[in-house]
């Protein structure tokens, strides 16, 4: 079925906030919404209904529905899993969604999100092969091809935080333990907390990763070197992104993102690293900042295929 709605719907669910905005065909926001996030499965699915509905009622006219949240639906059940919110975990929240509002709901992991977002009209609009990276709380990942979502068969495409940092250094192994049960993921080393880590097992100060981003920036010679070894460690880490996807271009998001000239520095550091005499792809700072991930779930529904499917 084509749909005739010229306006898109994007749901950023959050743990703490549920963003909403609805942009038109040129990806201009017109209406926006934010609330806290309840702590409860119904209250959430209540939540989410409010404000499409309210978005629609200010605008006068339906609109597609796309959704990010912080984990995945699984095409086989339907249920969300991975979600640190864990009162999605093992909830049918598309079909409860569609349900409610009578019309199909697009829902995808709200890294994939970002990625799509800066893929389609961000600071990578165009690019064929798009990596789009959360450097935050933890280490995540978004891939875009030829303007759709990248799943993978595990429904895990992009999560390059739970592999080892590669080509280890003096003091780099066994590394720091993750959650995940593993030691030594590059989430552990290149994530906010786990940059304020081993800038306390270093220097002994303890400090938040803006806090020693910006001591770097003032050149605080502690906080320099912890910036240094960020950028090795994550230029390895990437390296090993571009040997094996070989995108154009690679996107930042997260907090860690707004550290001044980390894109200019990781373009430049990643090079001897990757299998190739000369590195083409482009390392850069993402357009949309705290906005990308809810455009990117209202471009779940691209231009070309309101009634196929946004991944893949």
């Amino acid at each position: 079925m084509h749909s005739t709605r010229t306006v898109r719907i994007g749901i950023d669910l959050g743990g703490t906030k549920i963003e909403a905005v609805a942009i038109d065909h040129a990806g201009e926001v017109v209406a926006r919404q934010r609330v806290p996030t309840p702590r409860n499965y119904d209250e959430t699915l209540a939540t989410i209904v409010s404000l499409v509905q309210a978005l629609e009622h200010t605008l006068g006219q339906p609109g597609t529905v796309g959704m990010g949240i912080p984990g995945t639906v699984v095409p086989e059940t339907g249920l969300v899993k991975n979600a640190n919110s864990t009162w999605l975990i093992g909830r049918p929240l598309t079909k409860d969604l569609e349900r409610a509002l009578g019309r199909e709901v697009r829902i995808e992991n709200d890294a994939n999100c970002f990625a799509l977002s800066e893929a389609t009209d961000g600071a990578a609009a165009g690019a064929p092969v798009v990596f789009g990276v959360i450097l935050g709380t933890g280490v995540g990942g978004g891939v875009v091809i030829d303007g759709r979502v990248l799943r993978g068969r595990n429904l895990i495409g992009g999560e390059w935080g739970h592999n080892p940092l590669p080509w280890p250094q003096p003091g780099e192994e066994p590394g720091p333990a993750c959650y995940c049960g593993k030691p030594g993921c590059i989430e552990t080393w290149i994530s906010g907390p786990g940059v304020a880590a081993d800038h306390a097992r270093v220097s002994g100060a303890v400090l938040t990763a803006p806090e020693i981003m910006t001591a770097a920036a003032h050149g605080e010679p502690a906080a320099v070197l912890t910036r240094t070894r960020l950028v090795h460690r994550a230029a390895r880490s990437l390296a090993t992104i571009i040997n094996v996807l070989d995108p154009h271009v690679i996107v930042l998001g997260g907090g860690l993102s707004n550290a001044e000239g980390l894109a200019e520095d990781l373009e430049r550091e990643v090079a001897p690293w990757v299998f190739s005499d000369a590195v083409q792809t482009r390392i850069v700072v993402n357009r949309h900042g705290d906005s990308s991930g809810v455009r990117g779930a209202a471009w779940l529904w691209p231009a070309d295929s309101a009634g196929g499917s946004g991944a893949q």
